[in-house]
């Protein structure tokens, strides 16, 4: 039976470069970093005092005012991304929400971590005025499955709704299984990606227990430095990027705006612990080969790679040694990596890149990796610290989260019917 093909007609972003598209990837383009000292809250004795965090957010006319107010900045933050998306494939309208089966389509919106906002001002509240004083939203909004709950709420889908969670995988993982339910037949259209707001104290002392952030609080801006020799952790990012996955004859009889095509994912696992990567990347390797496999190509048509690449001593070149197993001829392939300026968004990570490279297609650039000062030997992959010009052939993205959990992405640009 012919495989049913998937395209993206929308995208949705929040981000530390704002909550538009077009200028979140002309930021990207120019280099800029969305790094900044951390100042919604005391950071004086952490080690680690910056983050790539979202100021001043307003979801504005998104949810209702006094929802707004109650819920998790990562529910916003998702309801936000998730319209937006819906906007840009030309469903922001009542009326046009009306032209589509709502049984057929379906919202997977994962987190990593959920409410942690909610969950830490629940704890507080508990210690020191008692359980009476617990709101009675605390459950509901701290859950990871709520901000897709509460979307499909607002726009009355009635297909499959829930969350995945995977760590800094979770986007990767959501997209994938967005996609395996249109091949399924069971919808025509899902809203699918990733959010996190974990730019909290908590999150902040969890991460620096861990060892894994940067410390270089005196260049803040310098410290997210992907495959350098002289990296010393990842940066903190928080933010939504979500997409609008549609079957493509659907999109077709509706006219929707095809931005490009989805060809495949693939998923796996490390096996090996709890944050490390396995060091010569035998999982990432499975997982990148199943996404090309899935996606009916060979390495050999792939022509950039959006890396996971965190700036973590470990972690990048695991990547690197990765792909060489499976890219033999790395010279021909351009690589960047978001999180240089974005930071690590986390559960966010993938939907926010997956954006990223979408763009690469649409505008025949990709985007610099910034602080790339002294690269690590034997990368062999085209690493550029300016803008490029680049048609795209196909790409994929790779995301990989504690656990060891493994998810590859694979889009191309929509060449018709």
């Amino acid at each position: 039976m012919k495989k049913k093909r998937i395209v993206v007609t929308g995208m949705g972003i929040v981000s530390c470069f704002g909550n538009e598209v077009e200028p979140f990837y002309a930021a990207l383009l120019e280099g800029k970093s969305g790094v900044k000292p951390i100042t919604s809250f005391p950071v004086d004795n952490f080690p680690t005092r910056f983050a790539a965090q979202i100021e001043g957010f307003d979801p504005g006319h998104y949810i209702d005012k006094k929802q707004a107010r109650r819920v998790d900045p990562y529910v916003r933050y998702a309801m936000v991304a998730g319209k937006k998306a819906l906007e840009m494939a030309e469903l922001g309208s009542p009326e046009a929400l009306e032209s589509i089966d709502k049984t057929r389509s379906g919202i997977i919106i994962g987190s990593g971590m959920g409410g942690m906002q909610v969950f830490f001002e629940g704890a507080e509240t508990l210690m020191t005025k008692g359980p009476t004083r617990v709101s009675p939203f605390f459950v509901p909004y701290i859950l990871t499955n709520i901000a897709g709950g509460l979307l499909a709420m607002d726009l009355g889908f009635l297909g499959p709704n829930y969350s995945i969670s995977t760590a800094c995988a979770t986007a990767n993982y959501s997209i994938i299984g967005a996609a395996n339910h249109i091949l399924k037949g069971d919808v025509d259209l899902m809203v699918t990606g990733g959010v996190e707001a974990a730019t909290l104290p908590l999150g902040l002392a969890g991460f620096c227990a861990c060892k894994a952030l940067s410390h270089r609080n005196d260049e803040p801006q310098k410290a997210c430095r992907p495959w350098d020799k002289n990296r010393d952790g990842f940066v903190m990012g928080e933010g939504a990027g979500v997409l609008v996955l549609e079957e493509l004859e659907h999109a077709l009889r509706r006219g929707a705006p095809i931005i490009a095509e989805y060809l495949g994912g693939g998923l796996s696992c490390d096996a090996y612990h709890i944050t490390d990567p396995h060091p010569e990347g035998l999982g990432v390797a499975l997982c990148i080969q199943h996404a090309l496999d899935d996606a009916g190509i060979s390495a050999d048509d792939v022509n950039y790679i959006n890396a996971h690449a965190t700036s973590t001593p470990m972690g990048d070149m695991a990547e690197v040694r990765a792909l060489q197993k499976i890219f033999k001829t790395p010279e021909n392939i351009v690589m960047n990596s978001t999180k240089s300026m974005t930071g690590h968004c986390l559960g966010a990570a993938g939907g926010i890149e997956a954006i990223a490279s979408l763009m690469a297609i649409k505008t025949g650039e990709v985007h610099p990796t910034i602080n790339l000062e002294n690269p690590e030997d034997g990368i062999g992959f085209q690493l550029p610290t300016k803008r490029k010009k680049l048609p795209i052939k196909n790409l994929i993205s790779n995301s990989f989260g504690f656990g060891g959990h493994n998810a590859t992405v694979v889009f191309a640009p929509y060449r018709g019917q």
